[in-house]
C-alpha cells in the first residue's frame, strides 16, 4: 500500500502548501478508492485527500458502513492524522472498529482505531432536541 500512496501523491494539486496528502479508502468487499488534497486559493475551500477518497466511494454508491480501513500519507516525510474535519466524516461513515493507516513517506506506520481518533463523536444522536424544552 506503501507504494500506492507515494504514487498517487503525484496527482496532489498543492501550490500553496507544497504539502502532498494522498488517501485510499478500502470497502469490505475489497474495492478501493483514492483520494488526494485539492488546494485552491480560497483556503476554506480545499478537499482533504481523505474526504475526497471516502466522497468518491459514496458516489460509487457505498453506504455507512461499507469501509472496511483508510489508508493515509503526508508528504512531510513524518506521520500525519486526519484532520477534524476528515475525522468528522470518518467518524460518521466508518465503524468505530475501524483501523485508520498513517504513513510516512519513510515507511514507518501507525495504525489508529477510529475510535481512538474520534472518541467524542459528533453524530446524529447530537441534532435531536426535546420540544417540550422550547416551552
Amino acid at each position: 500500500m506503501i507504494e500506492k500512496l507515494i504514487n498517487l501523491q503525484k496527482n496532489s494539486y498543492s501550490p500553496y502548501s507544497n504539502f502532498a496528502v494522498s488517501a485510499i479508502a478500502v470497502m469490505k468487499d475489497g474495492r478501493e478508492f483514492v483520494g488526494v488534497n485539492v488546494e485552491n486559493a480560497a483556503y476554506g475551500a480545499c478537499i482533504c485527500a481523505e474526504r475526497s477518497a471516502i466522497l468518491s466511494a459514496i458516489s460509487n454508491g457505498y453506504k455507512k458502513g461499507d469501509f472496511k480501513e483508510l489508508f493515509v500519507m503526508v508528504s512531510s516525510g513524518e506521520i500525519g492524522t486526519p484532520c477534524f474535519q476528515c475525522r468528522q466524516v470518518i467518524s460518521e461513515l466508518f465503524d468505530k472498529d475501524c483501523v485508520v493507516h498513517c504513513y510516512s513517506t519513510k515507511g514507518e506506520v501507525k495504525d489508529y482505531l477510529v475510535s481512538e481518533l474520534c472518541p467524542y463523536p459528533f453524530g446524529e444522536e447530537d441534532l435531536k432536541w426535546d420540544v417540550d424544552l422550547l416551552v
